[in-house]
């Protein structure tokens, strides 16, 4: 009778050690989830509109990038970071930017040229409104290439970098 008490503790203990393996794997996952769900909405356009951009431009997320463009009358300014905001080299790399005002307006396309470090940029005669939308498009060496539209691009103050406390 000894023997079957036992052998039942073994099962009981057995089967509860089981139990609290589902528990916890179960825990495991529910809180992956929660940390991945956050972590992926973190990366969305809504998410980038929310957030200061280091030198007062607008956030896109595109790819593996995060794209700040700072849009100017006459000057596109994009500075390009990794999603941990880490910038990422742009030398060999080139760009495009299509500049259109309003739906009906007209289309200007301008290349964009990497500068120093992260940055890409062009100069020329076109004007930023509160209707200007701009398609961006790079190809940076080693990387796919990448897009992102970029809306209601009015100037913001005086247009300079704020927050801009470092060197290129």
């Amino acid at each position: 009778m000894c023997t079957n008490a036992v052998l039942t503790i073994l099962i009981l203990i057995n089967n509860m050690r089981k139990l609290i393996v589902k528990q916890v794997i179960t825990l495991f996952l529910l809180s992956a989830m929660v940390i991945l769900s956050q972590l992926a909405w973190a990366h969305t356009d809504e998410y980038l509109a929310t957030v200061e951009a280091p030198h007062g431009g607008q956030l896109r997320a595109a790819g593996p990038f995060h794209l700040e463009l700072v849009a100017k009358d006459g000057e596109l300014t994009l500075y390009v970071t990794d999603h941990g905001d880490k910038p990422v080299p742009v030398q060999g790399g080139q760009g495009k930017a299509n500049i259109q005002v309003g739906k009906d307006g007209e289309r200007k396309a301008v290349t964009l040229e990497p500068e120093s470090g992260n940055i890409m940029r062009t100069r020329g005669e076109f004007k930023i409104t509160p209707e200007t939308s701009i398609a961006v498009f790079i190809a940076i060496p080693e990387y796919e290439a990448q897009g992102a539209r970029f809306t209601s691009l009015a100037p913001k103050g005086d247009g300079g970098e704020r927050g801009h406390d470092h060197d290129h």
